[in-house]
């Protein structure tokens, strides 16, 4: 309907002319997977925050953000001291005492490296991933991460979904770096213009997609966000917004 404004689409930047996608490349941490509320919530209630699974889901996403400040002014979001801060911040925010938050930091820590914590998935994701490849898409996963990303995706029973899963920690490179966008569409036999990357840090995935040449989209759980990119709330979304982004050009 003319005039209607199309939740879906960035208003702050004129839409490109670009080449029909043909495949979309995913992030996977905050994108795919997330921290288990069901680990984190308990561990979070014995040291004192008064926090529900609603409530932790903020609080990661306020950290988050700060995050993306922190690679905004320069920083690496793979740096081991980016991620403490980022731990900091979430548990500070979901109202763990100050006195406590070094504690449950390296229980955090331990648990990490025992099982990882990037382990759930929303329900929606799966069949969300069975519409985009019936409607034709190619997918697959670049991430940031720390040599296990494979597994986990296989864990989440997804990984029979991708053609493949490039974990930066095994590649030697890592996003921003146009190097492993344009080696993920080298794989994929495609321009980077006919490929779509979908992640949930904008200096990260959205400008490190953008300067290697593929179209972005940027996921924006809580509406908050005011980035010159078209945003959705989760993965469940992108099927609708595939079918509007076509019928946009």
């Amino acid at each position: 309907m003319a005039g209607t404004k199309n939740p879906y689409f960035s208003e702050e930047e004129p839409p490109p002319e670009p080449m029909p996608i043909k495949a979309i490349i995913f992030d996977a941490g905050n994108t795919l997977i997330f921290i288990d509320p069901a680990v984190m919530v308990p561990l979070l209630r014995d040291h004192g925050a008064e926090v529900d699974v609603e409530g932790f889901k903020k609080a990661e996403f306020t950290a988050r953000t700060r995050l993306v400040q922190r690679v905004e002014e320069g920083a690496f979001g793979t740096e081991n001291h980016i991620w403490k801060e980022y731990f900091e911040n979430l548990l500070f925010t979901a109202g763990v005492p100050g006195e406590r938050i070094e504690e449950v930091g390296n229980r955090i820590v331990e648990i990490h490296n025992e099982q990882h914590l990037w382990t759930h998935m929303d329900p929606s994701t799966g069949p969300a991933l069975e519409r985009l490849q019936q409607a034709g898409y190619r997918l697959a996963i670049i991430s940031n991460a720390d040599g296990r990303m494979e597994d986990l995706i296989e864990g989440a029973g997804i990984r029979d979904r991708f053609e493949f899963v490039m974990d930066s920690e095994i590649e030697g490179i890592e996003k921003p770096d146009s190097e492993i966008f344009l080696r993920a569409c080298h794989r994929l036999g495609l321009a980077p213009q006919e490929c779509l990357y979908v992640g949930d840090l904008y200096p990260v995935d959205v400008l490190g997609a953008r300067k290697a040449g593929l179209q972005a989209l940027l996921l924006d759980p809580f509406g908050e966000l005011d980035y010159p990119v078209d945003r959705l709330p989760d993965v469940s979304a992108l099927p609708d917004y595939m079918e509007q982004l076509s019928r946009r050009h």
